[in-house]
């Protein structure tokens, strides 16, 4: 299976030592993932704590997706289980930064 479209998305929580609003994310994400027919890789990590000048340790979780084209990318993000995801969790992050590639 060919992967030539990568979504990675990095969310930082209002509130990230809360385990409830952890709990509630983990929750969700692994639903909406399990249920996503368009993502082929589902990724779901925190931060390494590995500290050097170059890496940014200050996000609480991310996500990396890959799709076999850039129009299953599109679909994915209109699929029901990502706006269920969206609306559980919206309330959860103050900031969301997303790097899309296409593959060379």
């Amino acid at each position: 299976m060919n992967h030539n479209f990568v979504h990675v998305v990095y969310f930082w929580f209002k509130n990230p030592d809360s385990e409830v609003d952890r709990k509630l994310f983990e929750t969700s994400l692994r639903k909406f993932m399990d249920a996503s027919q368009f993502a082929q890789t589902k990724f779901i990590g925190k931060p390494a704590e590995t500290p050097r000048e170059v890496v940014d340790n200050s996000y609480t979780y991310s996500l990396i997706c890959s799709f076999e084209t850039k129009e299953d990318q599109d679909k994915y993000q209109t699929e029901p289980p990502h706006l269920v995801f969206v609306e559980e969790c919206k309330h959860l992050w103050e900031k969301v930064v997303v790097y899309d590639s296409l593959g060379i």
